[in-house]
């Protein structure tokens, strides 16, 4: 008699954190599928990244879905707005998507029930991020028990486990997961602005951060920059 493969169902962005949340997923012994949300944003460099991240880890299922979260605004990755390049501050950036989060961990929790998985995987970070308050573990806890109120195989008594395991770690762990699980880094997208000739900006919070890491880490990032931040 053939086990019924585990299912875990990850939210694929193609950035560093993703590709390690699912790394984990895979070494954890699930079969992976994934969904990855083209929602207009400006970085679209990651959509490929995604797609080439599922391909090398053997995803089984791929979802790539069309959200086009232009039509609001609101947020330097989906309107006209610069991207800021100055470091990371301490209030919310304007590279905040409003509920970006909150509506991704949705989809994907209805992509999982429609699998029949009750595992699911988000490369959310709180440590070294850029403070966006969908990233808290209060946020993924409070989400958990909303899924479970909202779903059929919640009400039924099948809960969704959401697996955060980036939650606590730094840039810095995360580098070193990510050297750990043999993936290499130039595979994952993490820039919001990158340049017309598709390189890394080296400048925006996002590349800040991720080298950052690997420098604390004493690990090569081989994803080429533009720039070095000032």
């Amino acid at each position: 008699m053939t086990d019924t493969p585990k299912i875990a169902v990850i939210l694929l962005s193609g950035g560093l954190d993703s590709m390690v949340s699912a790394a984990i997923a895979r070494e954890q012994g699930f079969t992976l599928h994934a969904i990855t949300i083209d929602y207009g944003q400006r970085h679209v460099r990651e959509l490929l990244s995604a797609r080439a991240i599922a391909e090398k880890l053997g995803v089984t299922r791929h979802v790539t879905m069309p959200l086009d979260l232009r039509q609001f605004g609101g947020s330097a990755l989906t309107a006209d707005i610069d991207v800021p390049k100055s470091g990371v501050g301490e209030d919310i950036p304007v590279t905040y998507v409003p509920a970006r989060n909150l509506l991704f961990l949705a989809l994907t929790t209805a992509f999982a029930e429609s699998s029949g998985a009750s595992d699911l995987f988000i490369g959310v970070n709180a440590l070294d991020y850029s403070g966006y308050p969908d990233c808290r573990p209060e946020f993924i806890a409070s989400f958990t028990e909303t899924a479970r109120l909202g779903t059929k195989q919640g009400v039924e008594g099948r809960p969704f486990t959401i697996h955060a395991p980036l939650q606590h770690m730094t840039k810095a762990d995360i580098a070193r997961e990510c050297h750990r699980l043999g993936l290499d880094p130039a595979w994952s997208w993490s820039c919001y602005d990158p340049t017309p000739a598709g390189i890394a900006c080296g400048e925006c919070d996002s590349c800040r951060l991720r080298r950052k890491g690997f420098a604390e880490a004493g690990l090569v990032d081989t994803t080429p920059y533009a720039a070095e931040p000032a």
